[in-house]
């Protein structure tokens, strides 16, 4: 597992949106298939996706050539609605490239059959050949996507009942207003995700200090459900110096002395 401890969060947004800029652009070249992107919402993200969009305004990537698929999504709000994550990803991201509109997944909370929409998603995944690079953040407990404390570390697009500690960090999207979050969302496992060529996890800021710190230096843990991490066979974390502050000197120094050309250059494009 690589870790990539940049000074500031625009550091840390622009190198993670060159290396995916590069991935796409290796791929375009390969021309076999498509590249396949796994997506995320949520503020940590929003940084490398201004810096992606700049990238394609500069004609330096095109997105054409790629396929993405979405995180999750919450149950029983339109996907106009401004909290969904339909609206979330075309605000940020995918109007302002040029993506195919056909070429974007995101899971239907409103579908008729929920669950069948999960084993729809999870197929629609392996008919694209897989995903080459999913994106992710982190929660403050540790979680990914909607994957709390406790979900099977080998689990697969599903249903979940969001916890409270959940409903109360998201009131603030919603007016502050607990009532107002939706109780349940649609969300990849932590094995849809671990199945992917390539993990990337972003985690800024001080309130995800203690859930980098187990996730880094600690055992794989279901109660900390990014901890698979460690398991995956080319897992990257990008985080900024505030989010680090609960690690080891030690480990900050290893991660810092053995990653100094990531450091210091962004991936070329």
């Amino acid at each position: 597992m690589r870790i990539l401890i940049y000074n500031d969060y625009d550091h840390l947004s622009q190198w993670v949106a060159h290396y995916v800029a590069r991935k796409i652009n290796q791929a375009e070249k390969k021309g076999d298939k498509p590249f396949v992107l796994g997506l995320p919402t949520g503020s940590s993200p929003i940084g490398t996706y201004q810096e992606l969009v700049k990238l394609y305004q500069a004609g330096k990537v095109s997105f054409k050539n790629v396929i993405t698929f979405n995180m999750d999504e919450y149950v029983g709000i339109p996907e106009d609605h401004p909290q969904s994550y339909h609206f979330f990803m075309w605000d940020n991201l995918f109007k302002h490239i040029d993506i195919p509109k056909e070429n974007v997944n995101i899971l239907n909370g409103n579908a008729t059959d929920l669950e069948k929409e999960c084993c729809d998603y999870e197929q629609r995944i392996k008919d694209a050949g897989g995903i080459d690079l999913f994106l992710g953040g982190i929660g403050p407990d540790g979680h990914i996507a909607f994957n709390e404390p406790g979900s099977s570390l080998s689990s697969k697009t599903r249903i979940k009942t969001l916890t409270y500690d959940t409903i109360v960090a998201n009131s603030r999207f919603f007016d502050n207003d607990v009532n107002k979050v939706p109780k349940m969302a649609l969300t990849v496992g932590v094995g849809t995700v671990m199945a992917a060529h390539e993990v990337l996890i972003i985690v800024n800021g001080y309130k995800k200090a203690r859930a980098l710190q187990k996730v880094v230096e600690e055992g794989v843990n279901h109660m900390w459900t990014v901890s698979m991490l460690q398991m995956h066979r080319h897992g990257i974390i990008c985080c900024d110096e505030e989010a680090s502050m609960e690690l080891k000197v030690g480990t900050v120094k290893y991660f810092k002395d053995i990653e100094y050309d990531a450091l210091h250059n962004l991936p070329k494009v």
